[in-house]
């Protein structure tokens, strides 16, 4: 079986092609800039990468030219576009469409209604997902929610202390997200140890960012909440914030409650903290020169990553593995650093030398450390392609 797994952005349509009789990635590519007058198509396949112009307005086009150059005789890697099985989605927020599912009428709706919520997610997946459906009706369209991961919360750790008809009328509960991500960290972990019932904590660090707590496996705490834009500091949107600041900030600048939840997703987080950018990169570039915002930024990063640390340290009743995942997690050794410094009464003893030279999947901890510390480069992709063939496989 070969399922296509789709990462769709309002502009932009990537992907990746997998055969999952020994899940091998056969190729990647996409299409930027549809709906131009002239998009960017490329394709990866072993060591030959191919780009060319071409006309999509739309994404279901950009899809008919990604199959072209997949099926293309000289450099493709199918005979036909019908050798794939389906396309599978890392969809964001389905609410009441959780789980993994079957894009159709209801599931689109339920897309829709979270769309507020999700507001630079859902939006571009659902628009694109109905030209699909409508100009590809014979292929499959799945989509593997990212919320569906943290179903196993407990609902002590799943409710907002609101009023409880919020949360079964409207929604209003902590959903998480990053599944794909943390669910590769649980069952690679187990992998790498060769054991069941592990406590670990996956920090997912990168231009949005997520902790979670996984015991055997499964989700038990998450630090996004109802949206993408809770939890800790991302890129460019806010992470936890006190909604009873909303109306001073109204009443003092004179926006529209619009325009400040604009502010909040859009100018905030770190490049709001810092006024730099919200690149940890250029931060640590800025903090090198002596930018205080800069470093105040990454100090709040960092702060807000231990404090869901150490709530799920109490949480699990211990940790046996850290890992950090993302871009964020994986190549940024001062912030691994940052966020493990002073906690060897926990046992969790970082090692700096190891930490400063690891490069890709890799263990950082010190001998004396009791809990192991590693970089799991995170693979949402054969995820997303495993839950798409099991879903095929049970329907």
């Amino acid at each position: 079986m070969k399922v296509l797994v789709a990462n769709l952005g309002s502009t932009s349509f990537k992907y990746r092609l997998f055969d999952m009789t020994d899940e091998r990635q056969l190729a990647r590519g996409g299409v930027e800039r549809i709906g131009d007058q002239q998009s960017h198509a490329f394709v990866e396949i072993g060591d030959q990468r191919n780009e060319q112009t071409v006309a999509a307005p739309n994404h279901a086009a950009a899809v008919e030219q990604c199959f072209a150059q997949l099926t293309d005789g000289e450099t493709g890697c199918l005979e036909s576009a019908g050798e794939i099985a389906a396309i599978g989605f890392k969809a964001v927020h389905g609410g009441r469409a959780g789980g993994v599912a079957r894009v159709d009428d209801e599931v689109l709706a339920a897309m829709d209604e979270m769309a507020r919520v999700a507001p630079a997610h859902n939006p571009p997946y659902v628009a694109a997902m109905r030209q699909l459906r409508e100009q590809l009706p014979q292929v499959p369209l799945v989509a593997a929610f990212e919320t569906g991961f943290h179903q196993s919360i407990p609902a002590r750790l799943r409710h907002y202390a609101a009023p409880v008809e919020w949360a079964d009328e409207f929604g209003v509960r902590r959903w998480g997200f990053h599944g794909a991500s943390h669910r590769y960290v649980a069952q690679r972990t187990a992998e790498l140890l060769s054991k069941d019932g592990l406590r670990v904590i996956s920090c997912h660090l990168g231009g949005s960012s997520s902790v979670c707590a996984i015991r055997d496996g499964q989700s038990v705490a998450t630090s996004m909440g109802m949206s993408p834009q809770s939890g800790l500091p991302q890129n460019n949107r806010v992470g936890d914030f006190d909604p009873f600041a909303l109306p001073v900030v109204m009443e003092r600048t004179g926006k529209t409650l619009e325009a400040v939840l604009e502010m909040l997703a859009e100018e905030s987080g770190l490049l709001g903290l810092s006024g730099v950018s919200g690149d940890v990169r250029d931060l640590a570039e800025a903090a090198d020169t002596g930018n205080e915002q800069a470093k105040l930024a990454l100090d709040v990063y960092v702060s807000s990553i231990r404090h869901y640390l150490g709530a799920y340290v109490v949480e699990l009743g211990g940790v046996d593995v850290i890992a950090f995942a993302g871009g964020i997690g994986e190549n940024r050794a001062a912030i691994r650093r940052a966020v493990c410094e002073g906690l060897d009464g926990l046992g969790i003893v970082i090692d700096q030398e190891r930490n400063a030279a690891a490069g890709g999947e890799s263990s950082v901890h010190a001998e004396s450390s009791t809990t192991q510390i590693w970089i799991i480069p995170t693979n949402e992709e054969i995820i997303v392609a495993r839950q798409t063939q099991q879903f095929l496989q049970q329907t």
